[in-house]
């Protein structure tokens, strides 16, 4: 009976000492990229130099494209699409893996310095799907880039290190927090009271100014100039260069292994930052494939794929006309075939099953911690609204390439039906016309400022997706 009933158990049962060592070192080296990838800019950096390390060049560095070779493309610096081109006739169809490397967080307002009462403050607006709660009274760094008006590009990374300070999103103590109480979760805090304290120090006055300037000055506030003047001393800025700014607030927390056995990763931005780092490293070792493979790193996923960084602009499209073009081959609709016959893991995690919260599962179908990568062959909410829904064809084709290269995974939902729901980039890519199907590892906290992942998943990830490649 035991052959014919689908065994969904822990991949740790029974697991060899060579593979968990395996597993171990492939999650010390995912924890490192973690660390100084906590932004979509950071993660396109520090692919693009592991790319070239592999020896990917920029497809602008090729006029004529052959077999084996190996290409990448940056997008704003938001954006990075990596290809091995295949043997076949790459009007056969791609292989494509897309993750997203934005991640929930608080974006610093157009004008964010101000001063009230004795502090200085940055004035935030978050980013994405959060609980307000989780980021209040809890360490914070400042990670960016600001531009000036003549072009020059300051990047910004404070609050990661030892030596340097960090901020806060202060709460209210709980002996004054009856009325706070009493409100719903998600409205105790709201949203205009996610303001960051950055100084509470006044500047020191110059006795000799008496001009109207100084005067307009300090009614700015006395704390508020001190950090402006801090401000400009390290980087050379003025106010006004806010408003050329992309200043994100993430948490200062360090990725780490969690638990006695050391069996878990928690850190910020696993979602979905995880199946980043796994599907790059799936590429990076691909050499001769028969079919083309393509990777790709979007943005702005966690607020609705807009935009020229995010995955319903066309940039994607004239990144895979342009292999076409310099292999010889582009001809009128030729690209749209090309997407027809191809297939997609769209690589994004899954909602793991909690036990302290199993009320919102079904429990007979969702992505349980340390039993593989999950495959969604839906997601959206209700009635499947907003879902790309994979056709039971390519499914199969899929449960074929796992089956076949042992690789451990489980079909999972997001939550029971009506309890909530989510979406992915999965639709975006399908309404091109390509198979495509949801494959990513369960998370525990999801969206919250510091996510948890199984070690074994994540290595089952990174081995699901190279065989992707390879098929």
């Amino acid at each position: 009976m035991s052959e014919i009933l689908k065994q969904n158990k822990s991949g740790w049962e029974g697991i060899e000492e060579e593979l968990k060592s395996k597993i171990f070192e492939f999650s010390k080296q995912y924890i490192e990229f973690l660390n100084k990838s906590k932004t979509e800019r950071e993660i396109v950096t520090n692919a693009e130099n592991l790319a070239i390390a592999s020896g990917f060049k920029h497809l602008d560095e090729y006029t004529e494209l052959h077999a084996g070779d190996k290409v990448y493309y940056k997008n704003r610096d938001k954006n990075l699409y990596l290809a091995v081109i295949g043997s076949q006739d790459i009007e056969a169809g791609i292989n494509i893996i897309g993750a997203h490397g934005d991640s929930p967080r608080l974006d610093l307002k157009p004008n964010p310095l101000y001063q009230t009462g004795n502090f200085s403050y940055f004035n935030t607006h978050y980013y994405g799907g959060i609980k307000k709660y989780q980021w209040t009274a809890i360490p914070l760094a400042i990670h960016g880039v600001i531009v000036k008006e003549n072009g020059e590009k300051i990047t910004v990374s404070i609050g990661e290190n030892e030596d340097e300070p960090v901020f806060v999103i202060t709460d209210l103590l709980p002996h004054l927090a009856k009325a706070q109480n009493q409100k719903k979760l998600g409205e105790a805090i709201e949203g205009e009271k996610l303001d960051v304290v950055v100084g509470n120090i006044p500047i020191k006055e110059d006795k000799s100014e008496e001009d109207e300037k100084a005067k307009a000055d300090k009614k700015a506030g006395k704390v508020k100039q001190n950090i402006m003047r801090i401000l400009n001393q390290k980087y050379g800025i003025t106010e006004e260069d806010f408003f050329s700014s992309e200043l994100e607030v993430v948490p200062a927390f360090k990725a780490r292994t969690l638990g006695f056995d050391e069996s878990l990763v928690a850190g910020y931005g696993q979602d979905d930052k995880v199946c980043v780092y796994t599907s790059l490293r799936a590429i990076l070792n691909v050499e001769k494939p028969q079919r083309t493979a393509v990777c790709l790193f979007s943005d702005k996923e966690e607020i609705g794929s807009m935009g020229n960084t995010g995955m319903e602009s066309h940039v994607f499209d004239t990144f895979i006309s342009e292999i076409l073009n310099k292999l010889r081959v582009n001809r009128p609709n030729l690209l749209d075939k090309v997407f027809c016959n191809s297939k997609m893991l769209s690589a994004d995690v899954d909602a793991g099953v909690d036990p302290l919260y199993t009320d919102v599962q079904d429990l007979e179908n969702a992505g349980f911690m340390g039993h593989g990568v999950a495959l969604n062959k839906y997601t959206g909410s209700g009635g499947k609204y907003n879902a790309s829904d994979a056709n039971a064809e390519y499914v199969a084709q899929i449960r074929k390439i796992f089956n076949d290269n042992n690789i451990k995974y489980q079909l999972a939902e997001l939550g029971k039906v009506d309890v909530g729901g989510g979406g992915t980039i999965a639709y975006i890519l399908a309404n091109k016309g390509i198979d495509v199907i949801d494959c990513g590892i369960p998370i525990l906290s999801m969206h919250s400022p510091y996510e948890v992942a199984s070690k074994f998943d994540i290595y089952q990830a990174f081995l699901a997706y190279t065989a992707f490649f390879n098929n």
